[in-house]
């Protein structure tokens, strides 16, 4: 009889450990799944270093074409690449973190995977995308970029892309991109017929990335080359940065 309790006793024992072994592991389980704060912050650790594959190849293209990257366009998220993406953040204003997340896609005019990205997580993009502008539009602004601005650093083109756009947004300009670019004195290219060239690829794709949400300007509504300005009243505006042979100013 005392043997048999012994035994009852051990596989109660045996029993109790097995199910505290399993409470423990459930636990561990539901402990690696990300909680929602971590959910919501989710996007903004999407490429990083040791990522690899085409977006990782495209960014590396981007940041080589504009100055920021000087490695091998591999497609491999290494040091050198989340360097670049740190510098390409500090110049325009983002969170410097070698991390490209939604706002730095946004930044590099890669708005297709900013757009999977915010189906993806259920966020919203926040004034990124393109959607109240026409292909039109694109051409306009395309046309006045080449006129006012080929031969400049391709930073520079996205930049007078960014002033047409932000002064389509401003209340001192016309609401819509055809009148901004054809008001009456506001682009030389427009007054000396330049503005009838047409652009090329390089135009094109600057107005893309302007109206993806780049904005090398910062905000700028006015830049001129002061080589050749001829109004003394540009010269008063507030210097924001200067890109290749334009000033651009608030």
């Amino acid at each position: 009889m005392k043997k048999v309790l012994r035994m009852s006793a051990l596989a109660l024992a045996i029993l109790a450990v097995g199910m505290v072994c399993a409470l423990f592991a459930i636990q561990q389980h539901i402990n690696s799944f990300p909680s929602a704060a971590e959910t919501a912050v989710l996007p903004a650790a999407v490429l990083r270093q040791g990522s690899t594959g085409g977006e990782v190849k495209e960014v590396q293209r981007r940041l080589k074409e504009w100055g920021y990257y000087t490695g091998a366009v591999d497609g491999i998220y290494g040091s050198g690449t989340r360097e670049a993406v740190r510098k390409f953040q500090q110049k325009n204003g983002l969170t410097a973190d070698g991390v490209v997340g939604l706002a730095t896609f946004r930044a590099l005019g890669m708005n297709a995977s900013a757009s999977v990205l915010e189906k993806e997580y259920n966020v919203t993009g926040g004034g990124s995308g393109t959607s109240d502008y026409t292909s039109t539009d694109l051409y306009l602004i395309a046309k006045a970029i080449y006129a006012e601005g080929r031969g400049e650093p391709y930073v520079g083109q996205v930049a007078i892309g960014a002033v047409i756009l932000n002064r389509v947004k401003s209340s001192d300009f016309p609401n819509t991109v055809a009148g901004v670019i054809y008001q009456k004195g506001a682009f030389t290219a427009v007054d000396d017929g330049q503005i009838n060239l047409e652009p090329n690829d390089t135009a094109y794709n600057a107005a893309q990335d302007a109206l993806n949400g780049w904005d090398p300007s910062y905000g700028c509504l006015y830049y001129y080359n002061p080589a050749v300005a001829t109004s003394s009243w540009i010269f008063n505006r507030q210097t924001v940065t200067v890109i290749g042979k334009h000033v651009f100013a608030i």
